[in-house]
C-alpha cells in the first residue's frame, strides 16, 4: 500500500503519531524556545536522557514534520552549509499542546506509578 493510500485512510491518526513520537515530541518542545541548527537540535534532544537520536532518525523526523507544515527549514546557501529549523505557526499550536501533555505527566507521575503498583499488586494477588 503507498503513502498516500495509508494517509487516506486515517490522516488525522498519522498527523497524530508524528506529533506524538518519541522524536516529534522532543523537537517540538525544543523548537518552542527558539530556532536551532542540526546539530544543536540533536544535542539538546540528547540531553533529555537515555539514548540519543541518531542523526538518522532527527533527519526523518524533521521532514515529517517539515512536510507537516510543522517545522520550517531554512537553508542558507553559505559555506559551510548552514540550516536552521523553527516552528511554523501550526507547529507552534501542535508544540503549545504537546509542552501541555508533557507538563501534565511531569506533575502526575507520582499518580500514575501509585497506580501502577495498586495495579500490579491487585495482578499478584489473583
Amino acid at each position: 500500500m503507498a503513502v498516500s493510500d495509508i494517509e487516506g485512510l486515517c490522516p488525522y491518526r498519522l498527523v497524530l503519531e508524528h506529533v506524538t513520537s518519541r522524536w516529534g515530541v522532543l523537537v517540538l518542545i525544543e523548537l518552542l524556545d527558539r530556532p536551532h541548527r542540526f546539530s544543536e537540535l540533536r544535542r539538546a534532544i540528547s540531553g533529555y536522557g537515555g539514548r540519543g537520536v541518531s542523526e538518522k532518525m532527527l533527519t526523518q523526523t524533521l521532514q515529517t514534520l517539515e512536510r507537516d507544515g510543522l517545522v520550517h527549514r531554512d537553508a542558507k546557501p553559505v559555506i559551510p552549509p548552514r540550516v536552521d529549523y523553527s516552528l511554523t505557526g501550526l507547529g507552534r499550536e501542535a508544540a503549545e499542546q504537546v509542552k501541555a501533555l508533557a507538563a501534565w505527566t511531569h506533575r502526575r507521575m507520582d499518580d500514575v506509578e501509585q497506580a501502577r503498583r495498586t495495579y500490579d499488586e491487585a495482578r499478584a494477588a489473583s
